[in-house]
């Protein structure tokens, strides 16, 4: 599929990671372009008037926003090799654990860094309550697309390097509460398309910190 291929990111966002890790499956060759979002770009601003947030895929000079839509619209486009399964009901069912993730591992995982005491050991047991709804829904299989990394596996595998942040702040360990998460998330870092997207958690707990500051959760 030709045109040019730009996304619009933040390198410490894991919805942006979703889309890079989707291109990357695909072997897709795009522009990245990374955003100041404290002072965002007039590209940004135009493509995606309503929301003005990353990411934002540009392909042959049209635009889409939104993670969830952004990495169906690249397994549409680029065919091979397939995210989402061929059968509707499983499509389906895909999609309803990647909109999972995000209305539950991303707020919930946010709430723990943002509050303290009681909130924070509730935001804790939330998120922990979370990831074992989706050790679930993993059951015995290698990856949430069965044998093979899929689109669910794409939706939630960014969230990993934000776990090490979480854990630090909410003194608990993914490894010990959801095994069964952890070794799958070993099992997608494996994969070059996953190992390079997602950012050393090391980092991401810096940057943890900086908007612990920021929104004065100091």
């Amino acid at each position: 599929m030709g045109g040019e291929v730009v996304l619009l990111d933040f390198w410490a966002s894991p919805f942006g990671m979703r889309a890079r890790i989707a291109l990357a499956e695909k072997g897709v060759k795009y522009e990245y372009r990374e955003e100041n979002l404290a002072n965002k770009g007039e590209l940004l601003l135009k493509s995606n008037p309503v929301y003005k947030k990353i990411p934002v895929l540009i392909h042959d000079g049209k635009s889409l926003s939104e993670s969830l839509i952004i990495v169906q619209y690249i397994d549409e486009v680029w065919k091979n090799p397939p995210l989402l399964p061929e059968d509707a009901y499983e499509r389906a069912v895909a999609r309803f654990w990647a909109d999972f993730a995000d209305k539950k591992l991303y707020d919930s995982g946010t709430k723990i860094w943002k509050s303290k005491g009681e909130a924070q050991a509730s935001a804790v047991k939330e998120f922990i309550e979370n990831l074992k709804i989706l050790e679930g829904a993993l059951g015995d299989e290698p990856f949430f697309g069965g044998e093979k990394l899929g689109f669910v596996d794409v939706m939630v595998v960014p969230f990993v390097c934000w776990f090490h942040a979480y854990e630090v702040h909410g003194g608990f360990s993914v490894a010990a509460e959801c095994p069964k998460i952890d070794a799958w998330a070993k099992r997608c870092m494996e994969r070059e398309s996953v190992s390079k997207a997602l950012q050393d958690p090391e980092k991401i707990l810096e940057f943890v910190g900086f908007l612990k500051k920021k929104y004065g959760v100091e």
